[in-house]
């Protein structure tokens, strides 16, 4: 039996997240890796080359996230994957193997060019395949396997931290398994389809129409479906080829581009900015303020890490019937309230002068809950948004430079962290809480829903809605005109899946 369209395109997507899962786990692992005692008896590094080590990580990946745009555009989205996915595996092993804290750097930016490439790739090239009705949830995929790399590399560290201590394997073994899910990569990328909308910007329209129906008709060219969806992609290939291209500047050309540039930056920018990247590079610094070993904290980040992954799962099944509007500015208010939470038990029991055994209990627990909020609702939604927010001619570019916005705050944060909560300690908490508060007002002020807006009409709606969104309501026109695009696209499906079926029952 074939396997059903949507099913298929899941699968692809699957696959293409595993560059995600390098993220994850890179993202994670770091932590305990620093904090290792054969680490530090082996490189004796001081307070700046700990912070270099997770910054410089992040740093690659804002120049990652820049050459991608370009990169995408040349080659393609499969092979812009399959680019990043060797650059990743030389990284790895430069970090595994390395000899000086030199070389280890060293690995850690060039597998941080490549985790930028993959992060700004792999969201773009999963919404440019999905069919409209799923596209939240195969590019929210992106999250998913980045709490499942980061749960493998809590596990695995912990694992690492425990039983291999007295070895410098304690952390060279997690340090080198990162390069294994992206071999695999490496080499799935071959059975991968190319973007049909890249195929047709870049004159090859007959494979473009031969993926577009191995993707959603079985690989029936002549299906109506196809054929509809392989003529709005012309459509707007031609649109975009009376006009000039688009370079960096003319992302800024007009109002409706520059505000869709703004709002998908300010919202990954906003993300780093409720402390989920403070919480994952430094946690053992952080928890040991409120009296917690290295060992507990390594312990406690795994669990945590499974809380994640269930979150992340849950918004996958729930993200195309929710929307993305609510759900990003009730996240952030939960977050905002967890760091007063915690924010108050560091405050009132520090290690120094306690060692309150509740205190501990409840601010791992608001962690916990914490990264559970950020992981349904923020992370997915970072990569979901700014991915399907952009036309053709401005989709690499858009989405690039949104990535490296996320980038250039996870790297200040990589830098800032160790140095604040030496110095101020528990009062760090005070920019979080401020920031995700913000981000909910300013995300309920300014961001309009796109769940389930076709990409090829993406541009009318952005002119449509208005700067100031809760006020408003699509004009009855419109709303219908974008209804019936829609429905005709479904019917059309229906009609396909059900004429398949009676052609299967009378073979």
């Amino acid at each position: 039996m074939a396997i059903p369209p949507k099913l298929y395109q899941f699968l692809v997507c699957c696959f293409a997240s595993i560059g995600s899962f390098a993220y994850g786990y890179d993202l994670s692992v770091i932590a305990q890796v620093i904090a290792s005692e054969t680490f530090i008896e082996r490189f004796h590094p001081s307070t700046n080359e700990s912070s270099a080590v997770v910054s410089l990580f992040t740093g690659g990946a804002f120049f990652g996230a820049f050459f991608a745009g370009y990169l995408s555009d040349y080659i393609g989205r499969k092979y812009t994957i399959t680019t990043a996915s060797l650059i990743f595996i030389i990284g790895g092993c430069l970090q595994a193997g390395c000899t000086s804290m030199g070389m280890l750097l060293a690995g850690r930016f060039i597998s941080g060019i490549a985790v930028g490439t993959l992060c700004m790739i792999i969201p773009l090239f999963q919404a440019e395949l999905s069919h409209p009705s799923i596209r939240g949830t195969v590019t929210a995929l992106q999250q998913f396997f980045l709490g499942i790399g980061a749960l493998c590399s809590s596990w695995i560290a912990y694992g690492c931290y425990t039983g291999l201590a007295g070895s410098e394997n304690q952390f060279r073994l997690p340090l080198g398994l990162q390069v294994v899910p992206i071999g695999i990569l490496f080499f799935a990328t071959y059975f991968l389809p190319e973007s049909p909308r890249w195929l047709a910007k870049n004159n090859k329209e007959d494979l473009a129409l031969r993926t577009l129906a191995k993707l959603h008709s079985h690989g029936d060219i002549d299906a109506s479906e196809t054929r509809a969806q392989y003529e709005e992609i012309m459509s707007e290939v031609e649109l975009e080829r009376s006009r000039p291209s688009v370079g960096w500047l003319g992302l800024f050309k007009t109002k409706d581009r520059a505000r869709r540039i703004v709002l998908t930056c300010a919202l990954q920018a906003s993300a780093q900015m409720t402390g989920v990247s403070a919480i994952q590079f430094f946690s053992p610094v952080i928890f040991s303020n409120i009296g917690l070993s290295t060992g507990r904290t390594l312990l406690y980040q795994s669990v945590n890490s499974i809380i994640a992954l269930i979150a992340q799962a849950l918004c996958i099944a729930t993200i195309d019937l929710t929307g993305r509007r609510w759900v990003l500015i009730l996240s952030n208010v939960g977050c905002s309230f967890c760091f007063v939470i915690g924010a108050i038990l560091l405050a009132k029991f520090p290690a120094e002068t306690t060692n309150n055994r509740g205190a501990q209990i409840g601010f791992i627990a608001s962690t916990w809950i914490y990264n559970f909020i950020f992981s349904y609702g923020v992370g997915p939604l970072t990569w979901v948004i700014p991915s399907e927010s952009f036309n053709l001619a401005m989709r690499a570019k858009g989405v690039g430079l949104a990535t490296m916005v996320s980038f250039a705050f996870n790297t200040m944060i990589g830098q800032v962290t160790t140095v604040a909560m030496d110095q101020v300690g528990w009062k760090f908490y005070y920019t979080f809480i401020f920031c995700c508060m913000s981000n909910a007002i300013f995300f309920w002020a300014f961001m309009p829903e796109t769940r389930k807006i076709p990409l090829e009409v993406m541009d009318s709606y952005w002119k449509e809605a208005p700067y100031f969104i809760p006020s408003w309501k699509p004009s009855r026109d419109y709303a219908k005109e974008l209804d019936q695009h829609v429905e005709e696209i479904d019917i059309k499906r229906e009609y396909e899946h059900k004429n398949s079926v009676a052609n299967s029952i009378n073979e």
